[in-house]
């Protein structure tokens, strides 16, 4: 538990130490924040689906939990090419071990990023539905950052070279998001792009997101949940055979 620890807040360490990272992180989520909910807002409440900022801000704050989470791989690439990774694979603990540390601070930096995200909307004019929301809302947080930590680890240790990690990221994190159900109601969704949308894990954090803060799920709770679970415990186990195959 001691590694596991140790791992942990050396990834919180160096994201406070870092203030360009927690801002420059900040400024996607809210372009979009700004950009569609006042600009769409209008819109929105003219074809009788109400208050778009609403709507809009649960989907904010998972694209801030996923871009942060996934992007936390790259630094396996960059520890690997400055030789903290060799350091710390030498050591006398499992490689498991370690991958759980990485994953479990970058999941916590996340859900950080998340919660400024929140915090800002908050200040703007969201309101949350109920105080124990917000409990159900960290809950699905950790879901969602731990379950792309994991995704993020697991190409990382597939990959050497840092400018392709990002490529592939981006070819990865942009459909996630759009078809995530972030930015417009699922319902009645064109035949194809309904399926893509079921099929994306993220789509089930948005709505579980959303129904914590605003009380309005979609696909609902205990789904929500249990396809999270499920699709967490599985990249976790992926993520830690590829963490535990890396050469260095």
């Amino acid at each position: 538990m001691s590694v596991i620890y140790i791992l942990w807040i050396r990834q919180l360490k160096r994201y406070f130490r870092s203030k360009a990272r927690i801002i420059g992180a900040l400024g996607q989520p809210l372009l979009f924040l700004f950009a569609f909910g006042f600009g769409f807002g209008p819109v929105f409440e003219r074809a009788g689906e109400g208050d778009y900022m609403q709507f809009l801000v649960p989907g904010i704050i998972a694209m801030s939990t996923l871009f942060t989470s996934m992007f936390n791989g790259i630094e396996i690439i960059w520890d690997r090419q400055f030789g903290f990774l060799k350091e710390t694979l030498v050591a006398p603990v499992s490689r498991v071990t370690i991958m759980v540390g990485r994953t479990l601070g970058g999941a916590t930096v996340a859900i950080i990023q998340g919660l400024i995200v929140l915090s800002i909307a908050l200040l703007i004019g969201f309101r949350i539905a109920s105080p124990l929301g917000l409990f159900t809302a960290l809950l699905f947080m950790f879901l969602i950052a731990t379950l792309f930590t994991a995704l993020g680890t697991a190409i990382a240790s597939l990959l050497e070279d840092m400018h392709g990690f990002q490529l592939i990221m981006n070819f990865l994190v942009m459909p996630l998001f759009f078809l995530s159900g972030a930015l417009f109601p699922i319902q009645e969704l064109p035949g194809f792009v309904g399926i893509l949308v079921r099929l994306n894990p993220l789509s089930y954090g948005v709505d579980g997101l959303r129904g914590a803060l605003t009380g309005a799920y979609q696909i609902g709770f205990i789904t929500n949940f249990n396809v999270l679970v499920l699709c967490m415990l599985t990249l976790v186990i992926i993520g830690a055979f590829l963490f535990s195959r890396i050469e260095v």
